[in-house]
């Protein structure tokens, strides 16, 4: 079982560089990062998980800022973003920074994909039909796999359209590893078999209900064999959880660590080092 750690890095936490070396320094997988751009003081969207909004949202870091201050002192450890909000970001500065990223960290750039829930943040940045919002990404995920593409190729969609173009770097190895998050179901599913690896749940509540179903889709789509990388985040590891995972055939998790300073989240890293 490969253990990553997820975070709400922000201006009052432990800070990218050190996290990352303690990570590393003490064999866990990889880190990944959230992220909100901003959080409108006149909200009128429900936080998922219930009200209050905790302060950590408004005061996130730009996971990519982050991520490559964690690969430039580290040599072994990956790095991720749990997740993009792909519909609020400029699909071809959006390619441009993961193909960087996964360039310079050779190749240990994970990119998880997300919806958003918050209507007046993507609004903000143009989202205007919120319920279009997934096919809004799905354009804009096609036009960023073809600007990786090795020849230049064009996409034209409803959302997003770019022509055939010089773009490099190319991320290492030519691919970059997409999983999807969000909740169960054929929509998210839909997704995953079209254009990414696999599927990142939030806290892996339900899987055994939810992996043959989208292990069938998967199977529908003509994806092959290998396949698909499923990989739950925020996990609150327990070791009867852990091996109800590695019973379900998954290979790694995505632990949650606290909004905190060093020294708690450093506790927090000797505690979930029996794990490893």
């Amino acid at each position: 079982m490969r253990i990553a750690a997820t975070i709400f890095l922000t201006d009052r936490t432990i800070g990218p560089v050190r996290l990352a070396r303690e990570l590393e320094q003490r064999g866990f997988a990889g880190l990944y990062l959230p992220e909100h751009t901003h959080i409108p003081v006149s909200r009128a969207t429900p936080y998922p998980a219930g009200e209050p909004l905790p302060e950590e949202y408004g005061r996130t870091l730009d996971p990519f800022v982050a991520l490559a201050a964690a690969v430039a002192v580290t040599e072994r450890l990956e790095v991720g973003t749990a997740i993009t909000l792909v519909a609020q970001r400029d699909p071809i500065v959006l390619a441009k920074e993961i193909a960087t990223l996964d360039h310079v960290s050779g190749g240990r750039f994970t990119l998880g994909v997300g919806f958003g829930w918050n209507v007046e943040e993507a609004a903000d940045h143009g989202v205007g039909d919120w319920r279009r919002r997934r096919e809004l990404v799905r354009d804009r995920m096609a036009v960023m796999r073809a600007l990786w593409s090795d020849e230049p190729v064009a996409h034209a969609g409803e959302f997003a359209s770019v022509q055939a173009s010089q773009a490099y770097p190319k991320p290492a190895g030519g691919r970059v590893r997409t999983l999807v998050g969000g909740m169960a179901g054929p929509k998210v599913f839909s997704h995953v078999t079209d254009y990414a690896d696999g599927w990142m749940p939030i806290g892996g509540g339900g899987l055994g209900e939810a992996l043959p179903k989208l292990r069938r889709a998967w199977e529908e789509a003509g994806r092959g064999p290998e396949g698909p990388v499923v990989v739950p985040t925020a996990v609150s590891p327990a070791p009867g959880k852990i091996a109800r995972f590695r019973d379900l055939g998954i290979e790694e998790i995505i632990v949650q660590l606290p909004h905190a300073g060093t020294g708690e989240v450093l506790r927090t890293l000797d505690d979930y080092a029996q794990y490893l």
